[in-house]
């Protein structure tokens, strides 16, 4: 008997409309059970990539008030099949040697998939983000993040577009706050990584008495599970780190017409930054510049990419004034590329004069603060409030839309007092530049 093909809840076009009119985060059940990607186990991966050697970030299993940032991290290259010994306990195992595994998490993070299978191309199409409404992006577009239990990323938040993460493997722990927020979450550009704000504070156990307005931060925490999707609207902060001893996720960054005024805020940054770091000095250290941003880049170069920010910002403010575009993200359509980094054409016929409810139920769950919140103090020393938050995702992916709304239940937590760079660049660059 024939394997029948699975009935999703949304038609692409229909969650392309949601997303453009999402603004919160929300996460979608039974969008990916035909995905392929979904058996991108740690083992499926290591028989795929063989005796290609994978970066690792390590860090220290230990509480802190303080985020580990990656300026601070070990870093490994290892076979995948070396990091799967290393967690199944193995002492002796290359690189891992060093690096008790009751003692420190890995993550590979910000790995491009276009990159890491160059010679399987095939594997490109095991992700569909066509489901989503968005043709011809696949992993071409993607990044794969690989784990180990209290693997993280510091909470921070991304200059440019939203973000859509499918949960392959294991369960990551999401901890999102709104631009609102922005304020109460300390930022700063040290350690300095393009495109990217981090905040000066531990989310998990925040010092009160150096950061105290994070107490009026509103946290919005769920716990994805495999096969989820969860969407990151443009400019929310978020930290995440890995609940399960092993977990793979994929992402894909959509960019957005409205980033061309962010692209500019970047390059004048960039320069900057660039500046600093070639003027001779003794205390000119790496210590602030993420390891993601490596290489030597001239200011000349950097002028130059400054002004092709200029130019492609000046060029989109032209087009909105000729209707060509249009400026809110709840009215506008991610940009949509193909493989030459040229705009497609849109072809959904979404109506943006026609007011959109957004279908929360079984298959879309919002994000939101909860009504009840249990908080307990963990920390002994004073001035430094931790917090711990009992956060849940009871709901299996893809299972039997007929169970109702009754079998679907996600539970968030929130605080009471309350992303290759070489790589990166040259998609900037396209973008700038189509």
């Amino acid at each position: 008997m024939a394997a029948t093909t699975p009935i999703k809840p949304f038609s692409s076009e229909e969650a392309q409309g949601i997303l453009h009119h999402l603004q919160q985060p929300a996460v979608f059940l039974n969008m990916t059970c035909d995905w392929p990607v979904l058996h991108w186990t740690t083992e499926h991966l290591s028989g795929c990539l063989g005796d290609r050697l994978i970066r690792f970030r390590l860090g220290r299993k230990r509480e802190t008030n303080a985020p580990l940032f990656e300026t601070q991290c070990s870093y490994v290259e290892a076979r995948m099949t070396q990091f799967l010994s290393w967690t199944q306990g193995q002492t002796d195992v290359g690189p891992f040697s060093e690096y008790p595994y009751s003692e420190y998490w890995a993550y590979a993070d910000y790995k491009y998939i276009a990159l890491l299978f160059q010679d399987q191309p095939r594997m490109f199409e095991d992700v569909k983000w066509l489901d989503f409404g968005f043709e011809g992006r696949d992993g071409r577009e993607s990044t794969l993040w690989i784990g180990t239990g209290g693997a993280n990323t510091p909470c921070h938040m991304d200059s440019y577009g939203c973000n859509l993460v499918l949960q392959v493997q294991g369960r990551k722990r999401w901890h999102l706050f709104p631009p609102g927020d922005t304020s109460n979450l300390y930022p700063t550009r040290i350690p300095y990584e393009e495109s990217s704000v981090f905040s000066q504070l531990d989310v998990l156990r925040p010092d009160l008495k150096r950061f105290p307005a994070f107490q009026g931060a509103r946290a919005h925490i769920v716990t994805l599970q495999p096969g989820q999707v969860l969407y990151v609207p443009r400019h929310w902060w978020h930290y995440v780190e890995s609940v399960d001893p092993i977990t793979v996720s994929v992402n894909s960054w959509i960019e957005l017409d409205v980033d061309h005024v962010a692209r500019v805020s970047e390059a004048v940054t960039k320069t900057v930054v660039w500046a600093i770091k070639g003027a001779k000095s003794d205390d000119n250290t790496d210590d602030w510049l993420n390891p993601t941003e490596e290489g030597n880049v001239s200011h000349t170069e950097n002028i130059q990419y400054l002004n092709l920010a200029v130019m492609a910002c000046a060029q989109k403010k032209r087009d909105l004034r000729h209707g060509k575009v249009t400026q809110d993200f709840r009215d506008a359509h991610p940009v949509k590329r193909d493989s030459s980094g040229q705009i497609k054409t849109h072809t959904d016929n979404i109506s943006n004069s026609e007011p959109f409810l957004v279908p929360f139920g079984p298959h879309l769950i919002p994000v939101s603060p909860p009504l009840k919140v249990e908080t307990k103090m963990t920390s002994k020393d004073e001035g430094i409030n931790s917090f711990s938050t009992r956060v849940d995702t009871s709901q299996e992916d893809c299972t039997d839309s007929s169970e109702g709304a009754d079998a679907t239940s996600l539970h968030q937590g929130k605080h009471a007092y309350g992303s290759g760079a070489e790589q990166r660049c040259l998609q900037q660059r396209a973008w700038l530049t189509a």
